[in-house]
């Protein structure tokens, strides 16, 4: 029976890289594979973009509302039947698109690869991977290091250059001056600390 695998880490865990190996591994084997992408990640438009640099196109970009496992029903009925779906940026699938991706698994035997982070700048899971944790019949966690040298788990994001704690959940990566730091959990609570510090001190200045 195929399964559903998800796979998550940090921002720099090398997850964009490893799904096109994975792709790779399967085609030079004279597989097919099918790759997929949430469309409201707009880095890199229709393709996968590895900070390593590389990059490949996505066969199919994935809105909102969009039923995955009707679609891949229609894709598999007029092209092909992949011998495996990979998904990117993950946690920008709705819970609903998460079901589907096991349902996919589940009911057309399609084994289903899906990459993403578990949870957001500020510590929250996002909706669409906390399904996926829910329902996958593996979870792997990728890792990656903070600059400190510890396991980094949270993802930090800056602002012109500035950490910030508060925002919405989705902010794209090198959009709008957004960049993201892998971090400890140690490092952190210690930038949101600074940053707090930061903010009281302009407060009291204010108020001078």
């Amino acid at each position: 029976m195929a399964k559903l695998y998800f796979r998550y880490g940090a921002m720099n865990s090398g997850k964009s890289t490893a799904l096109m190996q994975v792709a790779h591994n399967y085609e030079e084997r004279g597989m097919r594979v099918l790759l997929l992408k949430p469309s409201i990640d707009t880095k890199g438009g229709d393709q996968l973009v590895s900070r390593l640099g590389v990059k490949r196109k996505v066969d199919i970009s994935v809105t909102e509302g969009m039923n995955l496992f009707q679609t891949i029903c229609d894709f598999c009925a007029n092209s092909f039947t992949p011998e495996c779906i990979l998904t990117d940026e993950s946690q920008f699938f709705t819970p609903e698109q998460s079901e589907q991706l096991f349902m996919i698994a589940v009911e057309l035997d399609i084994p289903v690869i899906a990459y993403g982070l578990r949870t957001d700048f500020s510590l929250r899971g996002f909706p669409g991977s906390t399904r996926l944790l829910e329902l996958a019949h593996e979870i792997e966690e990728m890792r990656t290091i903070c600059t400190c040298g510890r396991k980094a788990v949270c993802n930090g994001r800056m602002v012109n250059g500035e950490f910030v704690f508060e925002g919405n959940q989705v902010a794209i990566d090198q959009e709008n001056n957004v960049e993201y730091q892998s971090l400890c959990a140690q490092c952190y609570f210690e930038k949101k600390r600074q940053q707090k510090e930061k903010v009281d001190k302009i407060k009291e200045e204010s108020k001078a």
